[in-house]
């Protein structure tokens, strides 16, 4: 689990964790989150993506988010029908934590 993804579960006592490398994300809040996100939803800087070849990197979101789901920006919030990426000061903000 990310440090990010820790603070964010211990400020948010009632929030279920889902692993996404063993897991997965359901495809309903994966198509929701692409749609709000975009490519921000893919994690650049991560590990996983300086090992992947540039034609890997080059290859569609989707696909690659399914088969290297730690590629993914954590944590995803999602609330209700509310969706949020990162552990931001506004993320934080908005779900009443800050």
């Amino acid at each position: 689990t990310c440090d990010t993804c820790r603070k964010a579960i211990k400020a948010l006592p009632d929030a279920r964790f889902v692993d996404v490398r063993s897991e997965g994300v359901p495809e309903p809040v994966m198509a929701a989150a692409r749609a709000a996100f975009g490519d921000a939803l893919l994690n650049t800087r991560s590990t996983t993506w300086r090992g992947l070849s540039e034609a890997e990197r080059a290859s569609d979101p989707a696909t690659l988010l399914k088969t290297h789901p730690a590629l993914m920006k954590r944590p995803l919030i999602a609330d209700g029908d509310a969706l949020h990426l990162g552990w931001t000061r506004d993320v934080q903000a908005t779900l009443g934590v800050a």
